[in-house]
């Protein structure tokens, strides 16, 4: 039995600089992943949003490989997010259960698609908890709305809030492609099975249209904030102006009656 691990080291890895320095036998490569071959048995797979997978690699070669990874790395993670499953051989057989993969032999292109979906679910696992506490965040100031009548928070940050959300969003397309499936996939019956039965077995789907869900809130609550700022400030322009009036008109008084 075999195991895949997949760890988010970081919150961006620059795959260049990685490609250029790191020493191994490199299967497949593109400006978002790269995915090397060890040894016969034994791969690894790094991803540029932060993300690290392993297959059949010991814990003590994985604390090697990060710590060369880790230069090429942007962000510190607070925590140490990770998944792994099981990966069982047996002859003439392809299926995914809860915990383990059974494979039919050992197939590069069968252990990058267990590899890259483990590495998906971590990722999801990371923008559900983002998007969680900007949910959480929004939250405080509706209820301050409720209670209050008024929105308790500055124009700047505001702002901040709207461009971390923006930022967010914007990271969540570009990393993750749950709806799409490597080219290969598309020419292999068994692989085409393999990759539908793992993205049905993490669940990536429905997790992924959570987190849209989340992002599509929070944006709805953001709207109704940056009107309200807008009104404010609106309302606040009208008042200063019917005073610069109302002072105009004091010193024209003065200045007729004196």
């Amino acid at each position: 039995m075999y195991k895949v691990q997949s760890h988010q080291i970081a919150q961006h890895i620059n795959i260049k600089q990685v490609r250029a320095n790191f020493k191994g036998t490199l299967v497949y490569g593109d400006s978002d992943e790269l995915f090397y071959k060890l040894s016969d048995t034994k791969y690894l797979y790094i991803f540029q949003f932060g993300i690290v997978g392993y297959f059949n690699v010991a814990k003590s070669s994985i604390t090697q490989i990060e710590a060369v990874l880790k230069p090429y790395g942007k962000g510190s993670m607070p925590e140490h997010l990770s998944e792994d499953i099981n990966v069982v051989l047996k002859e003439k057989t392809l299926e995914v259960g809860f915990n383990s993969v059974t494979l039919p032999e050992i197939d590069e292109e069968m252990i990058r698609l267990v590899m890259l979906h483990t590495s998906q679910s971590v990722a999801l696992d990371r923008y559900s908890e983002i998007t969680e506490q900007l949910l959480e965040e929004a939250s405080i100031h509706t209820k301050s709305l409720e209670t209050r009548g008024r929105l308790r928070i500055s124009s700047t940050k505001l702002k901040k809030f709207i461009g971390r959300t923006l930022n967010i969003k914007n990271a969540i397309y570009e990393n993750l492609y749950i709806f799409d499936s490597p080219e290969v996939v598309w020419q292999d019956e068994q692989l085409a099975k393999l990759d539908n039965e793992l993205k049905r077995t993490f669940d990536l789907k429905n997790r992924y249209r959570n987190i849209q869900d989340r992002i599509t809130i929070i944006k709805e609550n953001l709207e109704l904030f940056k009107d309200i700022w807008n009104h404010k400030e609106s309302s606040t322009l009208e008042w200063i102006i019917i005073i610069l009036i109302f002072v105009e008109i004091i010193d024209l008084f003065v200045t007729k009656v004196f």
